[in-house]
């Protein structure tokens, strides 16, 4: 059972993450040149709701996005998903794998 983690809904915010503006509309996944049709927006719903829990367990697709940057092409609400994705990136290399800037 996946738990809400208030603290990292805060870390999200201070770092404007603005995954909140997603429309959930598929835009973003029907272009997807690898087809991780988890990505973006199941995986910016859980961060949204603050499910912690499924941000880690999908940490392998989000290392796997290309950052490629078609899907922010295709956005109707301009989300910045290559952004958000380099933030979920930096943030499982911190809680996850303990690695921090140096």
């Amino acid at each position: 059972m996946a738990k809400v983690n208030a603290e990292f809904i805060e870390e999200v915010r201070a770092d404007d993450f603005n995954a909140g503006d997603c429309m959930n509309c598929g835009a973003c996944t029907a272009v997807c040149p690898i087809g991780l049709e988890l990505l973006p927006r199941a995986i910016f719903r859980y961060v949204v709701v603050g499910l912690e829990s499924k941000v880690r367990e999908n940490a392998e697709t989000i290392f796997s996005c290309l950052l490629c940057r078609m899907c922010e092409a295709n956005c109707p609400a301009e989300v910045r998903i290559t952004q958000n994705m380099k933030f979920l990136r930096a943030y499982i290399n911190r809680k996850v794998f303990k690695l921090t800037r140096d």
